[in-house]
């Protein structure tokens, strides 16, 4: 039988220990109101400040803790700090050959006419244009589960004064790669990053990359300029790999390996895989790394492939915690709650991937209750086995929060002089 009170009061004190260190540097009332913002929102499993408020479960009127964690939210200027140590934190959990996923997605607000910088943007589920904001996220997968962690998180407008356009936002997210993490690290994009300033960008710093290719590109071919799609054709398969798509249909693909040149850097020699069986028409991979295994082709789309992981993170973070439905008004709290949001999944990633290891992960699996048993994708089930020790909770997180939480190693280095005095 499941002790909630205990189980629930354990899960509080990891919670302010992992807020301690992703906080480091930061004052008292920051550290305070992180903590605050990440306890309630896995309690919750929102991002409403109202369902916030209500989990924090302050011996105060819910309006006076509403209006306290808005004008927090908005005056909060810890961001650079508390994403600095959380990078940190997240290094721990990831090999030095881990695959960063790039992806853009949006934020549609079509209801919302108040919020600041609403722009035009295309629904990702839709197809259809309507008023919002455009994210750009990076996830790191780890080696175990293959768990997707947010490594990078922005939201922005392009009705900004600062705004120059989305291959500006991209390229600054690679910088931020590139201060944080080796080149060693793949990083892994969409058709939509098919673009000449990533190429050179990457090219540039000797950086890994698996990009997949438009249609319409020209590529250098045998020394002469060619659609790549003609130079495809050329090629049937020789590698096979069976597949699994997401309706469970395994299929057959047929796999081939070409060297390349682009024609924005021929002096560069590439490689393109050519895949064929997940669509009518071929899936074109660009990249640049080489190796002499005669199945680097097939790693190669095994790479791209995992890339998918990111699109149940995104269906994750809008869904569970219903990030498209925040409420907030300025620019900077949005992006300060996506960043918060982001801190919270990440810590559920790092819980997912010892879900085989660690006794409090299990019990959450456990109580979660899932119906078809515990998939490969974790996240959902240890939220709701968050969502439910908490709920079993007769208090809130403050108690933890009264006290700064005592040095351990200064006492015992009293203690020691204390013994050291006496004798």
């Amino acid at each position: 039988m499941t002790q909630y009170s205990t189980l629930s009061s354990n899960l509080k004190r990891r919670i302010v220990n992992f807020s301690e260190r992703v906080s480091q540097g930061l004052s008292r009332p920051d550290f305070k109101f992180v903590t605050q913002m990440l306890y309630g929102m896995l309690s919750s499993q929102s991002c409403h400040l109202s369902k916030i408020a209500r989990a924090l479960d302050e011996q105060i009127s819910i309006k006076k803790t509403i209006d306290r964690l808005s004008r927090n939210l908005a005056a909060f200027k810890g961001y650079e700090r508390i994403n600095e140590n959380y990078i940190g934190k997240v290094k721990g959990c990831i090999s030095s050959k881990a695959i960063l996923v790039v992806d853009d997605g949006d934020i549609t607000k079509p209801c919302s006419f108040k919020l600041e910088g609403l722009a035009r943007v295309k629904d990702g589920s839709t197809g259809e244009y309507g008023i919002g904001y455009h994210m750009l996220d990076v996830t790191a997968l780890t080696p175990k589960q293959k768990s997707p962690i947010g490594v990078y998180s922005r939201i922005y407008s392009a009705r900004e004064d600062t705004f120059d356009s989305a291959t500006t936002e991209t390229l600054e997210a690679l910088r931020f790669l590139s201060r944080h993490f080796r080149k060693s690290m793949i990083r892994a994009f969409d058709r939509g990053f098919d673009t000449n300033a990533f190429y050179e960008y990457l090219i540039d710093r000797k950086e890994s990359f698996v990009i997949r290719s438009k249609k319409n590109r020209d590529v250098i071919y045998k020394g002469e300029r060619q659609n790549i799609m003609a130079v495809a054709e050329k090629y049937k398969g020789k590698f096979g790999l069976k597949f699994k798509k997401k309706d469970r249909k395994e299929v057959d693909c047929k796999i081939s390996i070409v060297p390349i040149q682009l024609c924005c850097r021929p002096e560069e020699e590439l490689n393109l895989v050519v895949c064929r069986g997940l669509g009518q028409e071929p899936m074109l991979l660009v990249t640049n790394l080489r190796s002499d295994d005669d199945w680097l082709a097939v790693t190669i789309t095994k790479v791209y492939l995992m890339r998918w992981k990111i699109e149940e993170w995104h269906g994750f973070k809008k869904q569970q915690f219903g990030l498209e439905d925040l409420r907030v008004r300025s620019l900077r709290s949005i992006r300060n709650l996506d960043l918060l949001l982001t801190i919270a999944i990440g810590y559920i990633g790092m819980m997912s991937e010892k879900a085989d290891e660690k006794p409090i992960v299990m019990e959450l699996l456990n109580i979660s209750k899932r119906i078809y048993g515990i998939p490969k994708f974790k996240f959902y089930a240890i939220a709701d086995g968050l969502f439910t020790a908490f709920a079993r909770s007769k208090q809130g997180i403050h108690d933890l929060l009264r006290k700064k939480p005592k040095d351990r190693q200064m006492s015992l280095l009293c203690y020691a002089d204390f013994a050291r005095a006496v004798a």
